[in-house]
């Protein structure tokens, strides 16, 4: 019998006592979208936000953009980041922005102030205001501003949700998750571009099958050639296990978790509390009863980041992926210890919930 959700935590402890509980959602499912794992409501209505990145990716390479405008794959990289507004993503953004022809005052994203701790304290000393250049989503942005040239449409307005590219990157959305659109729904998400929503082993059924399409364009017979979508999905997720400092940056999850497990998977934060991984097939993969590749998403109810990280660390545990050494890079997210202003210990973080397998 099915235990309440409402077990499903990650919690904060301060001296013993419990001081908040984080409920946790999540869905492993495979490459044929079967269900296999679940914790809390698998189908919980989830905006994906940056976590949909690797798949609007794929959309601005079916515009034709990427091949048009000479993109590299440190380029597609950063299409899908969350990055941490370092000088080498400024740089790269801008790069992107002169091979597609357009100007920085082509962005609508916004400038905001960085993901990355070290790179806030250096703008607050030198007085630095952040222009949309230096935005988190830059790398999408100058993609999607190329993807509206590709497709020979007006790039004033190319972040609506009526212009054609973002028509174009909803039908890819839809197709790639596999969700029927009465299913799905759209916001707007923080660097101003839409947002899709969808029951949450759809996220995770998307990741499968970037990871599938890494492993059927590296093993594909010579007389059998992968589809083009598979060959473009492959090449996001080299772009990004192979480039993970673009994706994220200096300390991140995401770059750690790349770096970590050495191209057997990849993964992708999205905002307030989602997360999304693709696993390639392999021995692990098979024994937890996968057809293919598997797909991990995320959510933690409340939206808190840094219980997110414990989260995924957890599942990646209890499903056994990658080796000892590997998960043991994610240490310092996985149970972290909380600490006041002055250094002393006050607390844990402590997942404490059990993937439950799903038997058909």
């Amino acid at each position: 019998m099915r235990r309440p959700i409402l077990t499903d935590f990650v919690t904060t402890y301060r001296g013993g006592s419990v001081e908040n509980r984080h409920a946790v959602h999540a869905a492993v499912v495979d490459a044929t979208g079967k269900l296999l794992y679940t914790v809390g409501d698998s189908s919980r209505m989830t905006l994906a936000r940056s976590a949909a990145k690797p798949a609007q990716a794929l959309a601005i390479i079916e515009t034709g953009a990427f091949d048009q405008f000479g993109f590299d794959q440190p380029d597609l990289a950063l299409m899908c980041a969350s990055n941490s507004s370092e000088e080498r993503h400024i740089a790269r953004a801008r790069q992107m922005l002169s091979k597609a022809g357009v100007s920085e005052s082509d962005l609508r994203c916004g400038g905001h102030a960085p993901l990355s701790d070290a790179v806030n304290r250096a703008w607050i000393k030198s007085d630095f205001t952040p222009t949309a250049v230096c935005s988190n989503c830059s790398g999408k942005h100058a993609g999607m501003l190329a993807g509206a040239k590709a497709l020979g449409a007006d790039i004033k307005d190319y972040y609506k949700p009526t212009h054609p590219l973002q028509v174009h990157v909803r039908r890819v959305v839809d197709e790639v998750t596999g969700v029927r659109p009465d299913e799905a729904a759209w916001g707007l998400d923080g660097c101003n571009l839409p947002a899709p929503a969808f029951p949450l082993h759809y996220l995770a059924h998307m990741y499968a099958k970037f990871a599938g399409a890494g492993n059927e364009a590296m093993h594909a017979a010579a007389d059998c050639d992968p589809s083009e979508r598979m060959n473009s999905m492959a090449r996001i997720f080299n772009a990004m296990t192979t480039y993970p400092e673009l994706v994220a940056g200096e300390g991140r999850f995401c770059t750690v978790l790349m770096g970590a497990f050495e191209g057997t998977l990849f993964g992708k934060l999205g905002a307030d509390g989602c997360y999304g991984i693709g696993i390639r097939e392999c021995g692990q993969t098979k024994q937890l009863g996968a057809h293919g590749a598997i797909g991990i998403a995320v959510k933690i109810e409340d939206g808190n980041v840094n219980i997110l990280y414990a989260a995924v660390a957890e599942i990646l545990d209890q499903l056994q992926i990658g080796n000892e050494f590997m998960r043991g890079a994610l240490d310092k997210f996985h149970r972290p210890e909380i600490t006041n202003t002055v250094g002393a210990l006050t607390g844990q973080v402590s997942p404490e919930f059990e993937i439950r397998a799903i038997y058909s």
